[in-house]
């Protein structure tokens, strides 16, 4: 199942208001009615049920959210960059014939006089129980922000702000970050800051910890809660990060351990 598949057209009927419903409204008559939770005489879809229509929610938010914040990181940057709108089609894997409607959601968001803020307490608010959710979300924003190798302030302060409304403290953010190439790349990063503990933590400090972000991004999480195949190619690509920084320090450890 791919995100595209319910994303736009009558998705805008699954929310009443906020600035992802605005977007979404924005869209009307220039998509196809696939995923709407109502028929033409505004009745229930038959065959949706509650979950499935919460579910279509939350997908659209997601993908929605990741537009719509990085259109206002590149106003924040003050450029819209090739290389960027490249991974974002990339990560998301945009068909051809919805290059047009990510585009149209891109520019709204773009003109949009609504704060980036309202947009991510929107997004905090409807994943408030998903962090691995809204990690993965800031995930995609950094992916997209280094991609042309350069990271400038304005973006950290931008996505800082961003995590902060999620519901992320300084050092979580310090962990997130740790992971991407604009830190030194997750081959040369410090192992120790994509887990999220310090240097001088015992074995078993940093197994718990290696333990506790394994089953938060581990993708059969999210094939359990049905999310699309995007969803879960980010959380492989987010376990495998962390799963190398576990090896590294194992491997540091039992090296200095021969030595001594």
């Amino acid at each position: 199942m791919s995100i595209w598949g319910k994303i736009l057209g009558g998705a805008a009927g699954l929310f009443t208001g906020g600035p992802i419903g605005a977007l979404l409204g924005g869209l009307a008559g220039h998509a196809v009615d696939l995923w709407s939770p109502c028929g033409p005489d505004d009745q229930p879809r038959r065959g949706m049920s509650d979950a499935d229509a919460e579910a279509a929610k939350q997908t659209v938010a997601f993908t929605i959210g990741v537009i719509a914040l990085a259109a206002k990181m590149a106003r924040a940057d003050g450029v819209v960059k090739r290389v960027e709108v490249d991974t974002f089609k990339r990560l998301f894997r945009v068909p051809p014939e919805e290059l047009d409607n990510v585009g149209r959601v891109f520019d709204l968001a773009r003109r949009d006089t609504r704060g980036f803020d309202e947009y991510a307490r929107q997004i905090a608010k409807l994943f408030e129980d998903k962090h691995a959710v809204l990690e993965e979300l800031l995930d995609s924003l950094l992916m997209i922000a280094e991609a042309d190798d350069e990271l400038h302030e304005t973006e950290v302060e931008y996505l800082h702000t961003v995590a902060t409304i999620f519901g992320f403290d300084d050092a979580d953010f310090r962990r997130i970050v740790a992971g991407h190439h604009l830190a030194g790349g997750p081959a040369e990063s410090d192992p120790y800051a994509v887990l999220g503990v310090s240097r001088h933590a015992d074995d078993d400090a940093v197994k718990t910890a290696h333990r506790a972000l394994v089953r938060e991004h581990h993708p059969d999480r999210l094939i359990a809660q049905g999310m699309p195949q995007e969803f879960i190619d980010l959380a492989t690509h987010k376990l495998a990060l962390i799963n190398a920084a576990y090896d590294r320090i194992r491997r540091q450890r039992e090296g200095a351990a021969a030595l001594s």
